[in-house]
Protein backbone atom coordinates (compact mmCIF):
# COMPACT_ATOMS: atom_id res chain seq x y z
CA UNK A 1 0.00 0.00 0.00
CA UNK A 2 1.38 3.62 -1.15
CA UNK A 3 -0.32 6.91 -0.36
CA UNK A 4 1.45 9.83 -2.50
CA UNK A 5 0.68 13.29 -1.57
CA UNK A 6 1.94 16.07 -3.64
CA UNK A 7 0.76 20.02 -4.40
CA UNK A 8 2.79 21.48 -1.24
CA UNK A 9 4.41 24.99 -2.28
CA UNK A 10 4.63 28.12 -0.99
CA UNK A 11 1.65 30.40 -1.09
CA UNK A 12 0.95 34.01 0.51
CA UNK A 13 -2.00 34.67 2.83
CA UNK A 14 -5.32 34.38 1.27
CA UNK A 15 -3.87 32.16 -1.85
CA UNK A 16 -5.62 28.74 -2.01
CA UNK A 17 -3.94 25.45 -2.66
CA UNK A 18 -4.93 22.05 -3.65
CA UNK A 19 -2.93 18.95 -2.13
CA UNK A 20 -3.67 15.58 -3.73
CA UNK A 21 -3.17 12.06 -1.98
CA UNK A 22 -3.01 8.77 -4.55
CA UNK A 23 -3.28 5.68 -3.21
CA UNK A 24 -2.26 2.29 -4.46
CA UNK A 25 -3.22 -0.97 -3.33
CA UNK A 26 -6.36 -0.23 -1.87
CA UNK A 27 -9.61 0.50 -2.97
CA UNK A 28 -10.33 4.12 -0.72
CA UNK A 29 -13.80 3.72 -1.15
CA UNK A 30 -13.87 0.93 1.64
CA UNK A 31 -11.55 3.12 3.50
CA UNK A 32 -11.67 5.96 5.59
CA UNK A 33 -9.08 9.05 4.71
CA UNK A 34 -7.93 11.74 7.01
CA UNK A 35 -5.31 14.62 6.37
CA UNK A 36 -3.04 15.49 9.49
CA UNK A 37 -0.27 18.54 9.33
CA UNK A 38 2.62 18.87 11.51
CA UNK A 39 4.06 22.26 11.95
CA UNK A 40 7.45 22.21 13.32
CA UNK A 41 8.06 21.63 17.04
CA UNK A 42 4.17 20.33 16.89
CA UNK A 43 2.37 17.09 17.18
CA UNK A 44 0.96 16.30 14.54
CA UNK A 45 -2.72 17.13 14.08
CA UNK A 46 -5.91 15.95 12.89
CA UNK A 47 -7.38 18.62 10.22
CA UNK A 48 -9.92 16.77 8.04
CA UNK A 49 -11.30 13.44 7.32
CA UNK A 50 -13.45 11.47 4.63
CA UNK A 51 -15.63 8.47 6.21
CA UNK A 52 -16.01 5.69 3.86
CA UNK A 53 -19.71 4.38 4.89
CA UNK A 54 -21.68 7.18 5.53
CA UNK A 55 -19.10 9.50 3.36
CA UNK A 56 -19.07 12.26 6.05
CA UNK A 57 -16.72 14.93 6.27
CA UNK A 58 -15.25 16.31 9.40
CA UNK A 59 -13.18 19.05 9.96
CA UNK A 60 -10.50 20.72 12.65
CA UNK A 61 -12.17 23.77 14.07
CA UNK A 62 -8.87 25.68 12.78
CA UNK A 63 -9.98 25.01 9.17
CA UNK A 64 -13.95 24.73 8.68
CA UNK A 65 -15.17 26.59 6.26
CA UNK A 66 -11.71 26.97 4.72
CA UNK A 67 -10.73 23.51 4.03
CA UNK A 68 -12.52 21.67 1.78
CA UNK A 69 -11.80 17.53 1.52
CA UNK A 70 -12.88 15.45 -1.49
CA UNK A 71 -12.44 12.56 -2.90
CA UNK A 72 -11.79 10.58 -6.70
CA UNK A 73 -12.88 7.08 -6.72
CA UNK A 74 -12.55 7.03 -10.51
CA UNK A 75 -8.76 7.99 -9.82
CA UNK A 76 -8.21 6.31 -6.43
CA UNK A 77 -7.26 9.70 -4.99
CA UNK A 78 -8.13 12.08 -1.96
CA UNK A 79 -8.00 15.83 -2.07
CA UNK A 80 -7.26 18.77 0.77
CA UNK A 81 -8.60 21.93 -0.77
CA UNK A 82 -7.00 25.06 1.00
CA UNK A 83 -8.75 28.45 0.94
CA UNK A 84 -7.85 31.85 2.38
CA UNK A 85 -4.64 30.03 3.80
CA UNK A 86 -3.30 31.86 7.17
CA UNK A 87 0.42 31.57 8.01
CA UNK A 88 -0.21 29.65 10.86
CA UNK A 89 -1.34 26.84 8.11
CA UNK A 90 2.42 26.12 7.64
CA UNK A 91 3.09 22.97 7.92
CA UNK A 92 4.06 19.19 7.01
CA UNK A 93 0.65 17.72 5.22
CA UNK A 94 0.31 13.91 5.56
CA UNK A 95 -2.78 12.18 4.00
CA UNK A 96 -3.84 8.96 5.58
CA UNK A 97 -5.37 5.90 5.34
CA UNK A 98 -8.06 4.20 8.28
CA UNK A 99 -10.38 1.18 8.27
CA UNK A 100 -12.79 2.84 11.36
CA UNK A 101 -15.77 4.70 10.28
CA UNK A 102 -16.79 5.85 13.30
CA UNK A 103 -13.76 7.30 14.50
CA UNK A 104 -10.87 9.78 12.64
CA UNK A 105 -9.60 11.86 14.99
CA UNK A 106 -6.59 10.41 15.99
CA UNK A 107 -3.03 9.66 13.97
CA UNK A 108 -3.89 5.76 15.95
CA UNK A 109 -6.66 5.72 13.88
CA UNK A 110 -5.14 5.46 10.22
CA UNK A 111 -2.93 2.32 9.59
CA UNK A 112 -1.53 3.96 6.58
CA UNK A 113 0.19 7.39 5.61
CA UNK A 114 2.08 9.27 2.99
CA UNK A 115 5.53 10.75 3.20
CA UNK A 116 4.26 14.45 3.25
CA UNK A 117 4.05 17.80 1.76
CA UNK A 118 5.00 20.95 2.77
CA UNK A 119 2.75 23.83 2.69
CA UNK A 120 4.00 27.10 3.75
CA UNK A 121 2.20 30.12 3.97
CA UNK A 122 4.03 33.67 3.61
CA UNK A 123 2.29 36.90 5.15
Amino acid sequence: VQLQASGGGLVVAGESLRLSCVVSGLNIEIYTMGWFRQAPGKEREFVATFTYRRKNRYYAESVKGRFTISRDTAKNAVYLQIDSAKPEDTAVYYCALGSRDTSYYSRHDYDYWGQGTLVTVSS
